[in-house]
Parts: structure tokens; C-alpha cells; sequence
């Protein structure tokens, strides 16, 4: 996760029944509630926690009061899952809204929704919502200390066709006081299961699809597999793809890619599990090992170590072409696949911001600047491509550039990112406030360099780093519009305080 450093929740009915039979809390036996993940045009996959091991079953239906013949699968909870149930179904039909519940016993779950992927050939208008980051663990009060979850209900609320929980879904190292670390499976297990005793979150899993991907808390902050060993990361697989209804390969990690008719396709990348080692090491941790060297001496009186040389070996490991954010086969599926990609709008789910924005770059694309350079080669050829991006505990819209503060000026590749989030930790502003051990710091950085055009800043068209919330994205054969929202559901407000003026992506 970036970390601080810059110098300078009941579901309300839906309209015609559509969300009629959910329940607004957890049923007794059922406590965490239902979820469906991987949802496409004619298959999705259905998730439950059992109150008990043994047999339970699933009906599915496209009636709300299951009227008819429902589908009906069968299944079996066991002690090595923590009785977390994954039951695929297939041969539904694409668009169409389909609820769902399990039943063991004399117990009956909450009832779930969701609407399956239009067909490739249909120009359906798409709505979602995407946020990340959230930590649930208790303060010294026995509460969640940090909120209880609202940008997860709001984001049920907005009644769309799926919703994207993206990265850090828990804190297994969380910075709240006292908190052990979580490094073995039923660690991390019990820390889904403090998340997943929020409304919010179960209303949200409950609501639509969700599409949940991790980063890096899943494993331990800033994970590596070549840092911090193949335990830990069998660990982390294990727990998330028990809670959360997730296709995992070996292979290619957690990518994959989903279609939702002609007008979009999304594509997840995994950035956990193939990458490099980070170049902190060779770098000496320096504070802005890539900012040009002029930009360093302007800041060496606040930060004298910035007017020392950066060393040789820090940018010839940054720049080696040999490191690698993605491993070698997910980057040519995905090459391949995004290329061949006929979807009008084309949209990235990405962990890390691939933003230059300089601070510590070690856990961004920043940081592995040949394979970044790769990626921005093949994507700035395509039309409608946007990135969606978590991880920053902030809300931030830019044209990723290839270069921003650099002599010459500023080259721009035409893509855009939107940052969004977080659900529930400390927002970058606040964490650069208790960096520099001053209240306000973090909204004065954000005004000062963050808003300002190159040559003195990075010219963001919205950067607010204290504030709780979400995007919210609407596709048509139109536009693609993602509008930053807060945890109540109102736009975001930035370092001008003004409304973030939501992205408009246009086909061509």
C-alpha cells in the first residue's frame, strides 16, 4: 500500500420487487450472509458460510419468492474451508436477474440477487461502483475503529448491475493499537469474519455481483512473494478464495476477465502474486528516488536527503527490464486479450496506481518502470481504456503520463485513472498529517502539489485525500462517466472545494 510520505445498513426495496426478497441482516445460522462473485451472461458463483459442516444446498431462482421449479445445487461445508460453501452454476440466461439462498437443516440464509452479463452483441447500458481499503478491526472501545462500513451500504444502495470490491479487503497488519498480525489461515479467516459482521458488507455481497480482488493486506503490507516468502502467500490465497467467490490459477494468479455486452469488458490484474522483488533496498529507502534532479534540490531545505545523489544501482534496478509487476504469463494473457478486445469501453481494475506521482514508488507501477512502460505501450494504442485503481486512500482523477515533472515537460498517454476510496482506514491525508506531525499538513500538500499543473505540481483534475467513499460508474454507447462519491453517497469535494468534476470517456 502507498504509505505516507509526500514532501510538499438496511437495503431499501427496490422499485418492481427487484431486491423484494432480501433480508436486511445476517439469517440465524447464516451469519455471514451470501455473496455472488464471477458473474457472467450465463454463469456465476455462489457463496455462503454454513451455520455447521456437512450437506446444505442451494436454490436459485428468476422468481424473487421462488416460485416454479428453482435450481437447485448441493453442497457440503467442511472444517478445512471454515465451513465457507463456493457453488458454481451455469447455463443461465445472460440479463437476466436471478435470486438465490441456502438452506441446511431447519436454517435459511439471507436471499441474494443478481443480474447476469448481457450478451456480447447487446449495447446495454452498465452501472457500477468500485471502492477498496477496508479495515474492521476493533479500537479500545470494542468498536470498528475506524467507521462501520457506509460506503459498502452505499454502495448497495445504488442498486447497480455489480459492484467491485477492490484490494485490501482486510487489514491482516492492521495499524490500529494492539491488533496481532494475521499470518496464518485462521488468522486471516477470523479477520473476514470480523468484516463480514458489519451489515454494510453483507448488504453489499447481498445486493448485486460483486467482483472482489485483493492486494496486498490480504498477505502483510507491501507484499512480495520474492520478500515475503510462499507462505504467507499460500496463506492469503487460501483465506480470500474461502471468503470470497473468487477463480484462482496458479498460472495467472487472480486475472481474469469479464464481458458485460458490446460496450465493456473488464480486466483484472493481479499484482501480487508474480512481482518482483520492490527496489527499496538498492534505493536506501529515498524518498523520491524518480523525481528529476532539479525537483529534489528545490525540496533539499525541507528534506535534506533529498539533495543527495540518487544512488546508480537504485534507478538501474528501477529501470531493468527484467523486474516484473505482472510475471510473464499473465502479462502476454493480458496483453493479448485487452488487444483483441472489441468492447467499446475497455476497463482496467488495477491494484496499484500506475500514476507517476513520484513519493515513494517502490509498491506502484512507479517502481518497475520498464514493465510500466510496457503496459502504457500496448494500452495507449487502444480506444476507450480507463483504469480503475484502489490502494491510495485517496480520491485522485489523471492522465497517466509517461513523464510529468521531467525536463521537456509533460507527455501524456490520453488514458485516465481514477483513484478511489478507502472504505475504512486512515486516509492519505491523515497519514500524511501524522507523518509531518501536523493537523492540516495532508490537505496543504494535496492543494500544493497534487492540483497544481507541471511544472510545480501533478495537475490532477480532482485529488481529495480525506475523504471516505467510492466511484461510481455509468457506461452507455455514449460515454463511460465515473463520478466520485462519498460514503453518503454526495459528490467528492477536493483541494479547491468544489465538486470533483466526474471522468467522461468518450468512444473514440
Amino acid at each position: 500500500m502507498l504509505r505516507v510520505v509526500v514532501v510538499v445498513l438496511a437495503l431499501s426495496a427496490a422499485a418492481g420487487g427487484a431486491l423484494s426478497g432480501l433480508a436486511p441482516g445476517a439469517a440465524p445460522g447464516f451469519a455471514e450472509g451470501v455473496a455472488a462473485g464471477e458473474v457472467g451472461p450465463t454463469e456465476a458463483l455462489l457463496w455462503t458460510r454454513a451455520p455447521r459442516t456437512g450437506a446444505l444446498r442451494l436454490e436459485l431462482s428468476a422468481n424473487a419468492r421462488f416460485r416454479g421449479l428453482p435450481i437447485v445445487r448441493q453442497a457440503r461445508a467442511r472444517a478445512a474451508d471454515d465451513r465457507t460453501v463456493r457453488v458454481p452454476v451455469a447455463a443461465l440466461k445472460p440479463g437476466t436477474r436471478y435470486w438465490y439462498r441456502f438452506r441446511q437443516g431447519t436454517s435459511v440464509s439471507p436471499v441474494g440477487t443478481f443480474v447476469t452479463a448481457p450478451g456480447p452483441t447487446t449495447a446495454a447500458r452498465v452501472r457500477f461502483a468500485v471502492s477498496g481499503d477496508a479495515d474492521a478491526t476493533p479500537g479500545a472501545n470494542g468498536r470498528p475503529a475506524y467507521n462501520r462500513y457506509e460506503t459498502y451500504g452505499r454502495m448497495a444502495r445504488e442498486r447497480n448491475d455489480f459492484n467491485i470490491n477492490l484490494g485490501d479487503t482486510i487489514y491482516s497488519d492492521s495499524e490500529v493499537g494492539g491488533a496481532a498480525v494475521a499470518r496464518t489461515i485462521p488468522a486471516k479467516w477470523e479477520k473476514y469474519r470480523l468484516g463480514l459482521a458489519l451489515p454494510a458488507l453483507r448488504q453489499l455481497r447481498a445486493a448485486a455481483g460483486l467482483y472482489s480482488h485483493w492486494d496486498d493486506h490480504e498477505f502483510v503490507n507491501d507484499f512480495s512473494r520474492a520478500e515475503h516468502g510462499d507462505a504467507i502467500y499460500r496463506a492469503g490465497v487460501k483465506a480470500f478464495s474461502d471468503y470470497a467467490p473468487v477463480r484462482y490459477s496458479p498460472t495467472t494468479g487472480l486475472y481474469r476477465t469479464f464481458r458485460w455486452g458490446r460496450l465493456l469488458e473488464l480486466f483484472f490484474l493481479d499484482e501480487r502474486s508474480f512481482r518482483s522483488a520492490k527496489a527499496t533496498a538498492p534505493c536506501g529507502n529515498d524518498l523520491a528516488p524518480t523525481a528529476p534532479a532539479a525537483v529534489r534540490a528545490g525540496f533539499g531545505a525541507i528534506a535534506p536527503d533529498l539533495a543527495k545523489p540518487v544512488p546508480q544501482a537504485c534507478l538501474d534496478t528501477i529501470d531493468d527490464p527484467e523486474r516484473t509487476m505482472l510475471g510473464a504469463a499473465q502479462e502476454a494473457a493480458f496483453v493479448k486479450a485487452v488487444r483483441a478486445s472489441t468492447a467499446t469501453f475497455k476497463v482496467i481494475v488495477n491494484e496499484v496506481p500506475l500514476l507517476q506521482m513520484y513519493a515513494l514508488p517502490y509498491d506502484r507501477w512507479e517502481g518497475y518502470a520498464a514493465a510500466r512502460t510496457r503496459i502504457l505501450d500496448v494500452l495507449e494504442g487502444l480506444q476507450g481504456v480507463v483504469v480503475l485503481t484502489t490502494d491510495t486512500h485517496a480520491h485522485l482523477i489523471g492522465e497517466i503520463r509517461r513523464s510529468t515533472l521531467e525536463p521537456g515537460g509533460p507527455v501524456g498517454t490520453g488514458i485516465f485513472e481514477v483513484v478511489t476510496g478507502p472504505v475504512a482506514t486512515n486516509t492519505y491525508g491523515k497519514e500524511i498529517d501524522g507523518f509531518l506531525g501536523a493537523p492540516g499538513a495532508g490537505a496543504l500538500v494535496t492543494g500544493l502539489f497534487f492540483k497544481p499543473p507541471p511544472p510545480s505540481g501533478l495537475g490532477l483534475t480532482c485529488a481529495a485525500t480525506d475523504t471516505y467513499g467510492y466511484a461510481e460508474v455509468e457506461v452507455t454507447a455514449a460515454r463511460l462517466t465515473v463520478t466520485p462519491k462519498t460514503a453518503a453517497g454526495g459528490r467528492v469535494v477536493d483541494a479547491t472545494g468544489r465538486p470533483c468534476a466526474p471522468l467522461v470517456v468518450r468512444p473514440s
